[in-house]
């Protein structure tokens, strides 16, 4: 009898378990759901995007139908049915007012094609559909001279494939030749904006710390009164438009405002300082944005540790600045471990203060992947250029967890 209580009890226990299970689920759903469709959704639509380009093969099917036939690796013009299909669809695209988007496709893998397309495609136009496929393609390459260039053609062949690497190549300022190797491009864009990019982020993380680190001090050692009273002015930046505060450092650094004409003043320059759109400008001006990131991390941490450890280095006979880095500063690694990543993470993507202080020297990768989404209309080489940045910042964040995370501080 006994065992088949305690049996019951067993399986109740279970029951209350599972009942505990799903609770906790149903709360953590919509958590769960926000975070998929925010999150980590637009990341795999990114990922998608980033290889996947179907636009030309959508244009001009039978084209690349035809083309499967013809060796592009023997640079000589695709036989007469390929050209012939192609006039014909082409002619169809300008009829449909869509030959300006196969012209946009071209002219990135071809400089100078946009206006071949687009002149062919309106001279196409006077001509019957079934004449041109009769012609054999004469009529298109009587339009131009550019016609028998082989070049032309074995980009489009190479633009009909539907999943293709070309975005990750131009993103790390590489191409494939035309006998399909990988060799560096001629100009080097977008690597030097990473490594900008990198370059401020530090810059800012290192700036911050070092501007931080004294004031967590002194919040954490002061009274609590003082504290407040500080702690207020140090969220007060969260209070205010991050575009207010962007443009109040245009005020202050451009060419007639408060820091050239305070310095004018006092003798201190003779003619004003070019500090507006420039490097400079946007690290100062992110710098202050972020600092609160850092101080609050720090202050979280330097207010829990407790002052009799210092206290009792001292009365062990330590010097104060041997018992303050060999004590006190290891505890607060968490804290300036944390504050250093915050910054660091939000930091290498910032949009908005760049494109308004940074100008050409101060711009970073963030704001060419806004210019390929907004203006070049080019979203996949924008996608490519946001999943290899996810890469960078996740390498570094496994490099940082591996080497200075905080399960691997240890106390001095």
């Amino acid at each position: 009898m006994s065992a088949h209580l305690s049996i019951e009890e067993i399986a109740h226990s279970q029951k209350q378990l599972r009942r505990k299970k799903i609770r906790l689920l149903a709360f953590t759903l919509p958590l769960l759901c926000f975070v998929t469709l925010a999150f980590l959704a637009p990341i795999a639509t990114m990922l998608y995007r980033s290889v996947y380009h179907p636009t030309v093969s959508q244009l001009i099917p039978q084209t690349l139908t035809e083309m499967k036939q013809w060796d592009a690796s023997s640079k000589t013009l695709p036989p007469a049915p390929v050209l012939a299909t192609f006039s014909a669809e082409l002619q169809t695209l300008a009829s449909e007012r869509n030959s300006g988007k196969l012209a946009e496709e071209l002219n990135r893998a071809v400089p100078g094609s946009s206006s071949l397309i687009k002149s062919s495609a309106r001279k196409l136009k006077r001509i019957d559909q079934q004449e041109l496929l009769d012609g054999e393609g004469k009529q298109l390459l009587a339009i131009h001279k550019k016609w028998h260039d082989p070049k032309i053609w074995i980009a489009m062949k190479k633009l009909g494939s539907v999943w293709t690497e070309r975005y990750y190549l131009t993103a790390l300022d590489l191409k494939l030749s035309p006998s399909g190797d990988i060799e560096a491009r001629s100009t080097q864009i977008y690597l030097k904006l990473y490594w900008r990019s990198l370059r401020i982020a530090l810059t800012i993380t290192l700036l911050t710390a070092l501007l931080a680190f004294p004031l967590s001090y002194y919040l954490a050692n002061t009274s609590s009164r003082k504290a407040n009273t500080l702690m207020v002015f140090v969220l007060l930046p969260f209070w205010t438009s991050l575009l207010v505060r962007t443009t109040s450092w245009i005020a202050l650094l451009q060419t007639n405002g408060v820091v050239n004409s305070t310095l004018e003043s006092i003798g201190i320059i003779s003619k004003p300082l070019e500090m507006l759109y420039t490097e400079f400008a946007t690290v100062i001006a992110m710098t202050h944005i972020l600092l609160p990131f850092m101080v609050l991390p720090l202050y979280s941490v330097m207010k829990n540790i407790d002052p009799s450890y210092f206290r009792a280095a001292l009365s062990l006979g330590s010097k104060p600045m041997p018992a303050f880095f060999k004590i006190y500063f290891p505890m607060t690694l968490p804290g300036l471990s944390a504050g250093a990543l915050l910054v660091f993470i939000i930091s290498i993507g910032y949009y908005i203060t760049p494109a308004l202080v940074g100008g050409t020297d101060g711009q970073m990768i963030s704001n060419i992947i806004a210019f390929h989404m907004q203006s070049s209309n080019n979203w996949e080489l924008a996608a490519a250029l946001g999943s290899l940045l996810l890469i960078l910042i996740v390498a570094l964040y496994w490099i940082y967890d591996r080497l200075v995370g905080v399960n691997n501080i240890k106390l001095g």
